[in-house]
């Protein structure tokens, strides 16, 4: 495919790919280090590389080797320099670039691909305008509401790229296997889930504004959300979470795990629920305002219903001939009867998608073979939007139909209207 830039465009392009340029060739590039030589490469430009974009992703794709890390992008200026190291250690030299603006990455033309690991708020609108600009993506997840995430799925079918959101779970052996193993039949007609996140935070976090660091760039942080005083540790980096204007605290947070799982397992991953009703104890007295505590119940067309509350990261699947489940992340499967751990999945039988290798490396090997990766974004998308009625209902404190079709609840404006935000200008999607 090719891609249209403007001149601005270009010259960042040019710029940024002449920064750390080699006069001599070095092994690596003609492969012999990793065994793919550079131009056999996909370039992957990393846009937020705090705890979790450098300690996972970066790190994982840095060990892949038929990728390269060119750019690394942040609004702290700490973190850009950890990530830009960690990958000149690796490749042994100077080449990768660095930038706080995003848009400049996007705007190189000889990347490939963004890994995008920024608060819930960003994720649409960095991945809305990567694709349209011609770039594969793996994000991570989840959307901040509804409306967003049908738009992003939407756009990625449009413009035929390639999209991962991020998350292990359709590689983990334990769900892959309970989910496998219910898909086809061993513990009959499924009529129950239970699911357990963990809870919230035990603080109200500050609320008292404080300076803002040297070198942050704290009105991009925002971007899109709400200006709103720059509040410290309390607000950053990973207790955004606990503030719906970057989250949807740990139910959407945790809810992108095990409510895919849910989803996955019972064969609703296409579609949702049709009715949802829920109660949340939320952080009050301070700058959290997410539920830190939480029961909530699901009904699906055919009469299945799921059970989420808070409590230890925990997915159960009840049927008429059994049920199958683990207490604890990724702990050991439990059942009863027994002997359906044993249980042998024949060649004739649902085999589901996974990669035991990982998202990072599902995601590579769909760009390079243009197929769907193990997580796109309709199916996220169904899994996300359980999460956001959930939250909805909480708030609203009443029992809501849902229409998993047109997405949007019946009958209710007050509930519909909170399937979408408002963006600080001059962001938009």
């Amino acid at each position: 495919m090719t891609t249209r830039i403007g001149r601005r465009g270009f010259l960042r392009a040019a710029l940024g790919t002449a920064v750390g340029f080699p006069y001599f060739v070095a092994s690596s590039a003609l492969g012999k280090a990793g065994g793919v030589a550079a131009s056999e490469r996909i370039a992957i430009g990393f846009i937020g590389v705090g705890s979790h974009g450098i300690g996972m992703n970066l790190r994982t794709f840095l060990g892949q080797p038929d990728c390269q890390a060119v750019a690394v992008c942040d609004v702290d200026p700490n973190n850009i320099n950890k990530a830009r190291d960690l990958a000149n250690q690796k490749y042994g030299n100077k080449d990768c670039a660095t930038y706080k603006d995003w848009r400049d990455v996007i705007a190189r033309a000889d990347i490939d691909a963004v890994m995008i690991s920024t608060p819930d708020h960003w994720h649409v609108p960095m991945s809305l305008a990567a694709v349209r600009a011609g770039k594969d993506v793996q994000c991570e997840k989840p959307t901040l509401t509804v409306r967003q995430g049908r738009i992003l799925a939407d756009t990625v079918k449009r413009y035929g790229r390639v999209f991962q959101w991020s998350t292990e779970d359709r590689g983990v052996y334990e769900y892959h296997r309970m989910c496998e193993l219910v898909r086809n039949g061993r513990i009959g007609k499924v009529h129950t889930i239970r699911v357990e996140l963990p809870s919230g935070p035990g603080n109200p976090g500050n609320n008292k504004p404080m300076p803002v660091p040297k070198g942050f760039d704290y009105d991009m942080w925002l971007g899109p959300a709400p200006l709103r005083p720059y509040c410290g540790p309390d607000h950053l980096p990973y207790q955004w979470r606990w503030i719906s204007d970057y989250s949807g605290g740990q139910f959407s947070d945790w809810g992108a795990h095990l409510l895919d799982g849910a989803q996955w397992g019972s064969d609703t991953e296409d579609t949702g629920p049709v009715e949802v009703e829920g109660k949340g104890v939320f952080c009050t007295g301070g700058i959290y305002d997410t539920a830190k505590q939480y029961e909530v119940k699901y009904k699906y067309a055919d009469g299945l219903e799921m059970f989420v509350k808070s409590g230890n990261p925990s997915l159960r699947f009840e049927g008429s001939e059994g049920w199958i489940g683990n207490v604890g992340w990724r702990a050991p499967l439990q059942a009863e009867p027994k002997n359906i751990l044993n249980s042998k999945i024949g060649p004739e039988e649902i085999h589901l998608y996974t990669c035991k290798a990982g998202e990072q490396r599902n995601f590579l090997d769909c760009v390079k073979s243009r197929k769907e990766c193990y997580f796109p974004p309709e199916k996220g998308q169904r899994c996300f939007t359980v999460a956001h009625i959930g939250n909805i209902s909480m708030l609203l404190g009443r029992k809501l139909r849902w229409n998993p079709e047109k997405e949007e609840f019946v009958n209710d404006g007050q509930a519909n209207r909170m399937l979408s935000r408002a963006m600080r200008s001059p962001w938009h999607l």
